[in-house]
């Protein structure tokens, strides 16, 4: 089991793409990878996949993947000379084309964005670092202002803070993509340029059960939409690089504050991504505010803590993972983190399974125990045990493969995969197998859940207190 409650994941890149290196981020303290299709070929991510799964067969852990969709790129079009000199305070013309012969022309091939400009929008170019402002639309383009000095290249990101674009946020790629995704099986889907709920909907209806959505917050309209698309998803990612573009980087760590509560209250795992470590693709060690960034988000609550271009593409992948492993731990150490405080239910009624994670939880705490142990078929006890942040770790044990690896996302679950129960006996006696497989010792207390009758799922309505070594209590 990991000495941390809080999970890792990684992307997957060209540094370390090899089933070697795979093996050594895992050990490292990888828990779930991310396969970047805006760059990946299907082919690369189909061995990268069962590289993946045979590590998954030989440690015998559960291993996560998730398929991150590219979304729609807005960019520019193709500007005269190849780039356009922006001077401050001067006015250009934003027109509906791929290409211009006109010096003050931007040609903008997107319809979409042209049809909602209006006087007084303001359009990010470059990741953020040009600024235009709308001073006029005309009948055949719109009039812009400079507000930030600075050489204007082709095929360069728009960004377009405060409007919702009618875009959907699949593409004809990202559908390709999905297929291929769904094919090779991965456990979840990051669905990029969400807007608003119907947008997973739209992702859900293609993918059904068959892997779960994480929804990338990365635009204001989705954090105006925030408990609607929590309701949709299956997780959450915080995605910090493009939210800092779109909004004043100010308001970021408010919005990713808000967004952890969001979903501790829902019982919705949270990813926080982006730059947590960005100084160690190239540094052997982090800053120390990449360190207290990592720690914040753990304090905060995370499920989990994502690793970019520091294990893609950086010069150091598994010290990345092996330092924030390391900052997890320490921060989980002080008895203030938050990340154990229980979070307000805003249920209107609560279940047998509700009380039976809650009363587990305050058994762990009273008795020190050193795990729960919790039987389940869907997932759903572990799950909700993960929402009541017990102070133990959680050992979901499963019949199905699926359902372990997708739990290995969740804050403090570590997954196994096991026959299923039929009878108490059988249940107590596998119980304190895995725990001590898993790092209890005699004399440690240790709580089992699970539901009766055993086998049917979305019964939770058993709890047990046992003792290692000893009859139970």
């Amino acid at each position: 089991m990991r000495k941390r409650q809080c999970k890792i994941v990684a992307t997957v890149g060209p540094a370390s793409s090899s089933p070697s290196m795979l093996t050594l981020l895992h050990r490292a303290g990888v828990d779930v990878f991310r396969l970047n299709f805006s760059h990946g070929e299907h082919e690369k991510t189909t061995r990268i996949m069962e590289a993946i799964r045979a590590i998954s067969r030989e440690t015998g852990t559960p291993i996560a993947v998730f398929a991150d969709l590219q979304g729609p790129k807005i960019r520019t079009g193709v500007l005269k000379g190849d780039g356009l000199d922006l001077k401050y305070g001067a006015h250009y013309r934003l027109m509906l084309a791929k290409d211009t012969d006109h010096d003050d022309v931007i040609p903008i091939p997107h319809p979409e964005v042209m049809s909602v400009l209006e006087a007084g929008d303001i359009l990010k170019l470059d990741d953020g670092k040009l600024q235009i402002t709308i001073v006029e639309r005309k009948s055949d383009y719109v009039l812009g202002k400079a507000d930030t000095p600075g050489r204007l290249t082709n095929r360069k990101g728009i960004n377009l803070p405060g409007r919702a674009l009618p875009i959907s946020a699949l593409t004809e790629k990202d559908r390709a993509d999905l297929d291929h995704a769904l094919k090779i099986g991965v456990d979840y889907v990051a669905l990029s340029f969400v807007q608003r709920p119907e947008d997973v909907e739209e992702a859900r209806a293609i993918i059904g059960d068959r892997a779960g959505i994480i929804s990338k917050i990365e635009k204001p309209t989705a954090v105006d939409h925030l408990d609607a698309i929590i309701e949709k998803s299956d997780a959450l990612m915080v995605a910090r690089g493009d939210l800092g573009v779109e909004l004043p980087a100010e308001d970021v760590p408010n919005i990713q504050r808000r967004i952890v509560r969001a979903c501790r209250k829902a019982g919705k795992p949270v990813i926080v991504a982006t730059h947590m470590l960005e100084s160690m693709v190239e540094s052997i060690a982090p800053t120390r505010a990449e360190a207290s960034d990592v720690s914040t988000a753990v304090f905060q609550g995370a499920d989990a803590v994502m690793l970019s271009a520091e294990t893609a593409v950086g010069r150091h992948p598994p010290s990345a993972v092996a330092i924030m492993d390391r900052i997890i731990a320490a921060t989980e150490r002080d008895p203030e983190c938050a990340s154990f405080i229980i979070q307000d239910d805003p249920a209107a009624e609560h279940t047998t399974a509700d009380a039976i994670t809650l009363s587990a939880r305050r058994i762990a705490e009273v008795l020190d125990c050193r795990l729960a142990v919790a039987y389940t078929k869907t997932g759903s006890t572990a799950k909700r045990l993960s929402r009541d942040r017990p102070h133990c770790g959680i050992l979901a044990a499963t019949p199905s493969e699926a359902v372990a690896r997708r739990l290995a996302l969740y804050w403090g679950v570590t997954p196994v995969t096991t026959e299923d129960i039929s009878h108490f006996h059988e249940m107590h006696e596998k119980a304190e197998l895995l725990a001590v497989k898993h790092a209890a010792k005699d004399g440690d207390r240790i709580i089992i859940l699970a539901g009766y009758p055993f086998g049917r799922p979305g019964k939770t309505n058993t709890l047990k207190i046992s003792r290692i070594g000893a009859s139970g209590e």
